[in-house]
This record gives structure tokens, C-alpha cells and sequence, in this order.
């Protein structure tokens, strides 16, 4: 039987093997078959539901693709796992929260899977109580979004979300999607598949997002800064005492 002869199930299924570079044994072994997947890729052997199966769950293969009524190949199936994908460990097997400054945060997204890129970032240990039995990751803010409450170059630092239904309305979370990093404030919609971002400041315009477009949600608990303003009570305190110098001065006026 020639190729251009051969159900499209089997043309597409070696053309997955194909993608991924596996010879026909390598394959096999992935999928589960005994020695080699030769006999199916020569139409000696039809497709078993089981088979689908491994395809769809291993390699996101869209079972209507692969027979020919979709021009969808893949599916995504991790049914909203928005998790860390990498954590770091110190010596002693204990998790290090990890740095990822504004710089980082540009190549995060692309990187979120990459072992070797997390370990060029700054990782510390922080011994309190609050930073114990979850994954925590710190992220530096750019630009003037989220003002009053978090200045840029402000840090936060955040605990990894497992899935959208752990995540609570108006909370604020980093927000990791396949082209960037942003720090909002989540709101659910009716609409399931989307999911609004809020900014504090309301320069900037609420948006939708996919949920499908999200890799990773972090849930900020606490931030460091380095601007805090030593002065500034003092200079609230001063210009609420001339205000009321001033009051005084208009009450004396009216009365004389």
C-alpha cells in the first residue's frame, strides 16, 4: 500500500513521531506498543482507542485531527494547570524562592520550563513562618500600573496558584501569559474561558484575557520597597497645620 493510499490516521500519526524525532521503537515505547510502531505506519495494524489515548494525553494530539475532520492538531489538556513548572532547591532539598527581576521577566515566558535558565537567577532562602509549605517566587514591578500600592521597581512576592479555581476575585497576582509577566488585581467572568485584569491605577483600562493564555498565576502576599519617604508624615502633619492656621485666620475674619 502507498503512502498517499494509507488512511490519514496513519499518515498522521507518523507524521507525530516524525515531529518529535522518535524512531519507530522510541515511539513505541512511548505510546505503550511492543518493539515498533512499523506495523501500524505500514496500515498492518489499525489505531486503538488506547493508542489515541497516549496521543492525545501525551503529545495534546487532537483525536478529530488525527482523523482527518479538524484542522486543529493539538488540544490543551492540563485542565487549567497554572502550577510553577520549575522550583529550585538548595542543598539541603529545601525550596528556594527565586528572584525574577524586570530584565527576567521579559524571557520568562518563553523560559518558564528551562531548568538550567532558573538557576542564572538570584534564589535565597526567607526563614518565616509565611514563606513555608508553598512555592514562593519574587518579581520586581515595571511601570506605574498598579499604583498606589505597589511603586515601580517595587518587589513582590508571591505564591504559586495551582489552578484558576484556587484563585479569589480582587486578590492581586503575577500574572505569567506566553508573551508577558504583569502584576493585577483577578476578576472571574461568567464567560469561563476569559478572565479579567484590573489595574489599581485607573489610568489604565481593565482587559480580558484567556484562561487557555495564562502558563502560570502567582498570589502576592507581600512586596519589599526601597521607597520609603522618612519625611513624609512630618509633611502631611505640616500641611494639616497650616490648613488649620488658615481655617483659623477665615473664622477670625468673618467675625471681626
Amino acid at each position: 500500500m502507498g503512502t498517499n493510499e494509507l488512511p490519514s490516521e496513519i499518515r498522521r500519526f507518523k507524521e507525530i513521531r516524525e515531529d518529535h524525532d522518535f524512531t519507530q521503537s522510541e515511539f513505541a515505547e512511548q505510546l505503550g506498543i511492543k518493539h515498533s510502531t512499523a506495523d501500524i505506519e505500514r496500515g498492518r495494524t489499525k489505531l486503538s482507542g488506547r493508542v489515541v489515548t497516549e496521543l492525545l494525553r501525551l503529545f495534546h494530539v487532537n483525536p478529530l485531527w488525527l482523523f482527518g475532520y479538524s484542522n486543529q492538531k493539538h488540544l490543551t489538556t492540563d485542565n487549567g494547570d497554572i502550577s510553577p513548572k520549575v522550583v529550585i532547591v538548595d542543598k539541603e532539598d529545601q525550596e528556594n524562592m527565586i528572584l525574577v527581576n524586570q530584565k527576567a521577566a521579559a524571557g520568562y515566558p518563553n523560559n518558564i520550563q528551562d531548568v538550567e535558565w532558573y538557576q542564572k537567577l538570584p534564589a535565597f532562602d526567607l526563614p518565616l513562618p509565611q514563606y513555608r509549605n508553598a512555592t514562593y517566587r519574587g518579581f520586581q514591578v515595571e511601570g506605574d500600573s498598579m499604583l498606589p500600592n505597589f511603586r515601580p521597581d517595587d518587589w513582590v512576592l508571591a505564591k504559586g496558584v495551582e489552578s484558576l479555581d484556587y484563585a479569589s476575585d480582587n486578590k492581586v497576582y503575577v500574572v505569567v501569559m506566553q508573551d508577558a509577566v504583569v502584576v493585577k488585581k483577578l476578576q472571574k467572568l461568567p464567560d469561563s474561558s476569559k478572565v479579567l485584569l484590573v489595574s489599581l491605577n485607573e489610568e489604565y483600562v481593565p482587559y480580558e484575557v484567556f484562561v487557555s493564555d495564562i502558563q502560570e498565576i502567582w498570589q502576592v502576599n507581600s512586596k519589599l520597597t526601597f521607597n520609603i519617604d522618612s519625611g513624609s508624615e512630618h509633611t502631611l502633619l505640616r500641611e494639616l497645620q497650616a490648613s488649620m492656621q488658615e481655617l483659623k485666620s477665615q473664622i477670625k475674619n468673618l467675625n471681626t
